[in-house]
């Protein structure tokens, strides 16, 4: 393979990462995960409005896993989304097991919550103070939200990754297999000439011998 052939699987390759985005402009990526705010007031009589209004769109409430993701979106809302004090996370209490749980099925990983007194329930919610980043509980039978923070993992980046490996797996070998056969090629095809034939035919041969055996004896 040409080096010329590799260095444009290549450079298609990084073009496709460039290419992947979110969905559209609404969108904001950070991390591997694309978050939209839905600056809509909704009334609600229970989470699942809230909840509805993300995976309408294919995604689901937010939720969030480290320090700097919990600061993105901090920083995001109040100078994009210019979202309200109080956000509704996308976490519910589990009874059960007596511990707060994210809707997406993502592990709780992270938590900053406020030092808050009371008892958990299983009507209580997660907000998201904007003015401090931190984390507090209330009750989940409000009334209406003013909009809601959605996430969606973010498939294109995941797919591009995979094509790069590919691309670059598929140049890799194709370099190998380039530099060998031009290897042997040099090295590994030898001309042989033909042995010079003798001026006599193996009877011809057999008659010199016996003549020259006879003139032996004779002497």
């Amino acid at each position: 393979m040409p080096h010329a052939a590799l260095s444009s699987l290549v450079l298609l390759s990084l073009a496709t990462a460039i290419v992947a985005d979110c969905p559209s402009s609404t969108w904001v990526q950070f991390q591997g995960s694309c978050y939209a705010f839905l600056q809509v007031t909704i009334n609600v009589e229970n989470i699942e409005d809230v909840r509805k209004q993300c995976t309408d769109h294919g995604a689901d409430m937010v939720s969030i896993h480290n320090e700097e993701e919990n600061a993105f979106i901090l920083d995001t809302l109040q100078k994009r989304w210019k979202g309200p004090d109080d956000l509704l996370l996308g976490m519910f209490y589990d009874t059960d097991d007596a511990t707060f749980k994210w809707y997406d099925h993502s592990n709780m990983t992270f938590d900053k919550w406020a030092d808050q007194d009371g008892e958990d329930l299983v009507d209580t919610c997660g907000f998201l103070y904007t003015k401090t980043g931190e984390w507090r509980k209330g009750d989940c039978e409000i009334s209406s939200v003013e909009g809601t923070l959605c996430k969606a993992a973010n498939n294109h980046i995941l797919i591009s990754t995979l094509v790069i490996a590919s691309t670059v797996t598929l140049a890799v070998l194709g370099a190998i297999i380039w530099f060998l056969y031009r290897r042997n090629a040099r090295s590994g095809f030898t001309s042989f000439s033909p042995a010079p034939l003798s001026p006599y035919s193996d009877g011809c041969a057999l008659v010199v011998a016996e003549e020259d055996e006879y003139a032996v004896q004779l002497d």
